[in-house]
């Protein structure tokens, strides 16, 4: 049998891993964002 070469490529981390490793902040925030701007739209046409 064939010794399996092993692979020693290092590769860049995903535009999608990059991003994952952040919602644990930016959804909070961007949830906050969210419902400041709708509270502010409810009392402008109230």
């Amino acid at each position: 049998m064939s010794t399996p070469t092993p692979h020693s490529e290092a590769h860049e981390p995903d535009a999608v891993e990059r991003v994952v490793s952040a919602m644990p902040l930016v959804l909070p925030l961007a949830g906050a964002v969210l419902m400041f701007l709708l509270a502010f739209i409810a009392v402008y046409m109230a």
